[in-house]
């Protein structure tokens, strides 16, 4: 029969937390060890050793935990009674990473004994049941990415005031967090902050937790939108009859209003404003565009070939593979580096033997020619430089031979003397290697001149 490391928990304040099953079994035990005495009820307990001084030599906590638990195993073994009891803070079965080593541990059995933990604790001086609430726990120091909706949250391993700072900084600073400190004992305090001032709890120590009731993240918004739109074609004859293909010309719509929503917002940006206005237009846009994916993605969730949930993975699974300066070995340079290697890793994953493969002929021609030099440079084509590109469009202008009647537009062609398209590509050629955006500069000027015309035209009414 296998040595036995049998854990108890400590309760996560006053002694009122611990069974009486646990202090019989630190009272009456050969062998018994606390993880560490400073804890509340460790006090109750007499001179039993601890593993206090193991914090002291440790580099690291993890380096600590797995001395602990190599210093349990060699107690059980040479243990008269084939046993060892361990008393950890709180309870065995809530956030204790040593009893998870031990777990992984083959020489020996570990047992864990029921608990008040801090999740009973907590849930009880607020009213609260865990399982209607649907509360989750988490590990402040388990990640550094942003917590995630809905609540509510226990957050646990908040012990100091740099540990509730960190936490601060991944919630949205608005957000409602009661801090839980000494819960049980005479200086218990449940006092609520806003996230942004968390950091302001000096007191922090390793009895102190947070509670965070609800906030709603990326998450939450986007299943109650899914949530919507099965919705809208469930009950709405006009949604219901839609298909990929009759909502197309509406996500072309949607695509191009976005972008002068964008366009607008810049244009107000550099210009030094706060105009709400533009703000809100390109939010509503965002939202309109974001609508039809989520209305693509419902269809194929019908027809059960694709659903949000996939396309989102695929697309984050294929950037991870593309950014493999982020998430692997790789060293880049610069961001041209980037835009290399990222070309080679399209071509490879997608099996194209060009660079060119892929491009959509559809696009704007400014647009098209402007991303097939881009493509050029990545494979050494030879491109002008900024100022050659514009002295031969100077010189092609100079070449154009012009009437002194307009065409009329049923003549316009694009079958034209060579010089227009010298002109026209070296002068996108000279953007490019500027990085302007033309396109983005003539629908600006467009807008310039609509406003011109609707001036002009209230001028003579």
């Amino acid at each position: 029969m296998k040595p036995v490391v049998r854990v108890v928990g400590l309760g996560p304040g006053s002694l009122d937390h611990v069974t009486l099953r646990t202090q019989s079994l630190l009272t009456s035990s050969p062998v018994v060890r606390l993880r560490t005495r400073e804890h509340p009820s460790a006090a109750h307990f007499g001179d039993l050793e601890s593993y206090d001084e193991f914090y002291e030599s440790a580099s690291s906590f993890e380096e600590l935990y797995v001395a602990i638990v190599d210093d349990l195993i060699a107690l059980a073994l040479s243990s008269s009674t084939n046993e060892v009891v361990y008393a950890v803070p709180g309870s065995p079965t809530v956030a204790e990473r040593t009893v998870e080593l031990l777990r992984e541990r083959p020489e020996v059995t570990t047992i864990t004994e029921p608990a008040v933990s801090v999740i009973d604790v907590a849930c009880a001086v607020l009213g609260r049941d865990p399982m209607s609430a649907g509360l989750r726990v988490v590990d402040a120091l388990g990640s550094a990415e942003d917590f995630r909706g809905p609540g509510p949250l226990l957050i646990l391993q908040t012990y100091a005031p740099e540990v509730l700072a960190s936490v601060a900084d991944r919630l949205p600073p608005t957000s409602a967090v009661v801090v839980l400190h000494h819960l049980g004992l005479d200086d218990e305090e449940i006092i609520t902050l806003r996230a942004s001032a968390l950091a302001s709890f000096a007191h922090a120590d390793h009895l102190t937790s947070l509670w965070v009731e609800g906030f709603r993240d990326a998450g939450e918004a986007m299943g109650d939108l899914i949530d919507f739109m099965k919705r809208l074609r469930a009950e709405c004859p006009w949604d219901q009859e839609q298909t990929h293909a009759s909502l197309t010309r509406h996500l072309l719509e949607e695509a191009y209003e976005t972008l002068d929503a964008l366009e607008t917002f810049v244009r107000v940006e550099a210009d030094g404003l706060d105009d709400e206005r533009a703000i809100l237009h390109v939010e509503e846009e965002l939202g309109d565009l974001l609508f039809q994916i989520v209305f693509h993605a419902e269809l194929g969730d019908e027809e059960g070939i694709f659903n949000f949930a996939t396309i989102a993975d695929s697309v984050r699974d294929k950037l991870i593979g593309r950014h493999p300066h982020v998430f692997g070995d790789v060293t880049v340079t610069d961001s041209n580096d980037v835009a290399t290697r990222w070309e080679a890793l399209k071509q490879m994953e997608k099996g194209r033997e060009s660079v060119t493969d892929g491009i959509a002929w559809q696009l704007p021609a400014l647009t098209l020619y402007t991303k097939l030099l881009r493509k050029a440079v990545l494979v050494d084509v030879g491109v002008e430089s900024g100022e050659a590109s514009r002295e031969q469009a100077v010189r092609a202008l100079n070449a154009l031979e012009l009437d002194s009647v307009s065409v009329r537009d049923a003549q316009s062609s694009s079958n034209v003397d060579n010089a227009w398209g010298d002109a026209l590509s070296s002068l996108v050629a000279a953007a490019q290697f500027a990085g302007v955006d033309l396109e983005g500069v003539l629908r600006e000027r467009a807008a310039k001149l609509r406003d011109a015309i609707q001036e002009a035209e209230r001028s003579s009414n």
